[in-house]
């Protein structure tokens, strides 16, 4: 049930996306003429009208973008077949029909059926036409009617349906409309109180994107709320009672001073917190998602990089956003959106007839900025919660390595096509793939088993979080070039198979390994437990460029370091951090215990055999003080590298996300 309704919130976004195009229209037109509304220059009540004429009709906009967004293969086909089942269900529901039909008089027709053009009926009209779609766009008829057969057989098939659809809403439309009249006007009784509320629960919505779903209810006149369209429509609004000046807007104006100044503060105490190694990619990443935030009100890369790593800090976010909400609509300081509440939506509002003191939220703003600086600060560093770069390593940072590469077809790929394959690759290949959407800041994939999706090599790639419905539902936050990545991903899979990133986080690459049939000389084992770490996640530039070696790394979870392979010992260094093992096939193996540990010139570290040595596999060779260590080394992630990897053919890695000391492999070296 989950999954589909984060189906449905996704549909949603198709309809919502023709927002900003009524925004800027009737923005510009209010701001033009700001007194008259456009009866004072003829310009600016042809950008009004024309914007009113996508608010005017939202509900027929519903039944399509969602039977369009719901499709399988996302054809016109399906658009067609929501505007038929509409015009059919709200033909026949209108006070007329029904006083026709029910052969009553048409005062007797209840209220309920002179709004049966909805959002609501416009959402369960394209949810029907959608199933009927999926399920019967392939049906093949007898050869006499073979030219209605497949799309062109669905919406006729929706007609009859909706016939029948049109009967039982004669019967529960009145209860079901009155139940949402009776919701709406519950949630408008409680006033400001009941708009913090609606704030609170629109940001826990967003890591399951079902705030979507909330966001029909009080935008879009689903439970007699009319939100959005009403403040849009400004002076049309007012004039047949539609918007009540002080009150209209006041879902969306207390988002202003949070998605402006709130989470920009956010991403300054992020920064400040981060490790000072660390703190020249966390300033990029956070400097970009506030721009973001401020100016187009586009908050998800910013909440998705601390929404996981730390929940605490996103539960403070949704309760600041109530208050927020709260106090903007209990002083009347009003200002609406189209898209989102950034910088961009607050200028084109601020002509609006229906935005009061619209500039009061911008010292609201001000304050929150340093609300926002001040709890997330303290909170991180009293809790010493993991938020970027407070990590060892800074995972998820943007990667500018994917300029043009080659596909396994030999055609070139452009940058965004080589990043798609890249994504395909993490979440297990095209045979775990079964589904591709996006919407403006998420892929959202369906898969086999979400269990193999790799989140290491996701966050690699860009990702700045990775959700998992169930089984079969992932969405991986990439920005705003989701739908972009989507679309090259279904040209990159319609070329042929990509095979699923190997363990440890390296993405798939076909490699070639010349004189393979000298076959496998030798096969490495974990020489510590822990968890494995790219090597070219290794935040030191000698091991992450693989000039030392190639091979990959441990962060330990154990104190005992062994043998890797069977060989000799022919270097432990002075301070007992690393050495160098070599088997009888002339391999040569460097185990270097956390990185830049020489400083601590042996502290922690104490040597079991000397130099020399013969050894055997699982053999201790070191014993650490792992405590000690990681309170006092830059990082204990730890490469084991081949280091004359060029006299052989190249190595195959073997682990997967944790190794076992001694009995876990590592990888094959291929001679």
């Amino acid at each position: 049930m989950l999954s589909y309704l984060q189906k449905v919130g996704r549909a949603l976004m198709v309809p919502v996306a023709t927002l900003p195009a009524a925004a800027i229209l009737m923005g510009v037109g209010y701001w033009i003429d700001p007194e008259a509304w456009g009866a004072g220059n003829a310009f600016a009540a042809l950008l009004i009208k024309s914007g009113s004429a996508i608010i005017d009709n939202m509900s027929v906009l519903f039944a399509i973008g969602v039977a369009y967004g719901m499709s399988k293969d996302k054809d016109g086909a399906a658009a067609l077949t929501g505007y038929v089942g509409f015009l059919v269900v709200t033909t026949l529901c209108s006070p007329a029909a029904v006083a026709m039909i029910q052969k009553i008089p048409v005062a007797q027709v209840p209220a309920a059926f002179g709004k049966i053009e909805n959002q609501f009926v416009g959402i369960m009209v394209g949810i029907v036409s959608a199933e009927m779609y999926n399920r019967f766009s392939h049906v093949e008829l007898p050869k006499a009617l073979s030219f209605f057969s497949g799309r062109r057989l669905v919406p006729i098939l929706v007609s009859f349906l909706m016939i029948l659809i049109a009967f039982i809403l004669m019967y529960v439309w009145p209860a079901i409309f009155g139940a949402l009249v009776s919701f709406g006007e519950h949630i408008q009784k409680l006033g400001s109180v009941g708009a913090g509320i609606y704030a609170f629960f629109n940001r826990l919505l967003i890591p399951v994107g079902l705030h979507h779903a909330l966001n029909s209810v009080f935008w879009f006149d689903v439970a007699g709320i009319n939100d959005i369209p009403n403040f849009l429509g400004g002076a049309q609004s007012l004039e047949n009672g539609k918007a009540v000046l002080g009150i209209t807007g006041r879902y969306q104006a207390g988002f202003f001073p949070i998605m402006m100044f709130g989470l920009p503060g956010a991403a300054l105490a992020i920064y400040q917190c981060s490790r000072p190694e660390n703190r020249a990619k966390v300033g990029g990443i956070m400097l970009a998602a506030a721009f973001a935030a401020f100016f187009t009100g586009i908050t998800e890369p910013l909440e998705f990089s601390f929404m996981f790593v730390a929940p605490v800090l996103y539960f403070i976010h949704a309760v600041l956003t109530g208050i927020s909400v709260f106090i903007a609509a209990s002083m009347h300081w009003i200002a609406g959106f189209g898209f989102s509440a950034g910088l961009v939506d607050m200028v084109l509002s601020s002509r609006n007839p229906l935005a009061t003191h619209w500039y009061m939220l911008i010292p609201q703003g001000l304050v929150f900025f340093v609300i926002y600086y001040v709890v997330f600060r303290f909170t991180i560093t009293k809790f010493n919660l993991l938020t970027p770069g407070r990590e060892l390593a800074v995972e998820g940072d943007e990667s500018d390595g994917y300029d043009v590469s080659v596909d396994s077809t030999g055609s070139k790929e452009s940058e965004t096509e080589s990043l798609a394959r890249h994504y395909i690759a993490a979440v297990g290949g095209s045979d775990n793939l079964t589904a591709i959407d996006a919407c403006i800041t998420r892929l959202r994939l369906n898969v086999k088993d979400s269990s193999e999706v790799n989140d290491a090599v996701a966050k690699r790639l860009g990702a700045s979080g990775i959700i998992r419905l169930n089984k079969e539902s992932v969405q991986i936050i990439v920005g705003s070039r989701a739908e972009t990545i989507a679309s090259a991903m279904k040209i990159v899979l319609s070329r042929g198979p990509v095979s699923m990133a190997m363990p440890g986080g390296v993405p798939a690459v076909p490699q070639a390994i010349p004189n393979a049939a000298k076959g496998i000389i030798a096969t490495l084992v974990a020489p510590v437990s822990g968890d494995v770490v790219a090597l070219e996640m290794v935040p030191d530039e000698a091991f992450a460029s693989k000039a030392v070696g190639e091979g990959l790394a441990i962060k330990p979870t154990s104190s005992t370091v062994v043998a890797p392979a069977n060989g000799t010992i022919v270097k432990i260094f002075n301070t007992n951090h690393a050495f160098c093992l070599e088997t009888d096939k002339g391999i040569e193996v460097v185990v270097h215990m956390g990185l830049d540990t020489v400083t601590l010139e042996g502290k922690g570290f104490e040597r079991l055999v000397e130099e020399g040595a013969q050894v055997t596999v699982g053999q201790p060779v070191l014993e650490m003080d792992l405590d000690f260590l990681n309170a006092h080394a830059r990082s204990m992630i730890s490469p084991v590298v081949v280091s004359n990897i060029d006299d052989f053919s190249g190595i195959t890695l073997l682990a997967g996300k944790k190794v076992i000391a001694g009995e876990s492999r590592l990888y094959e070296i291929n001679g």
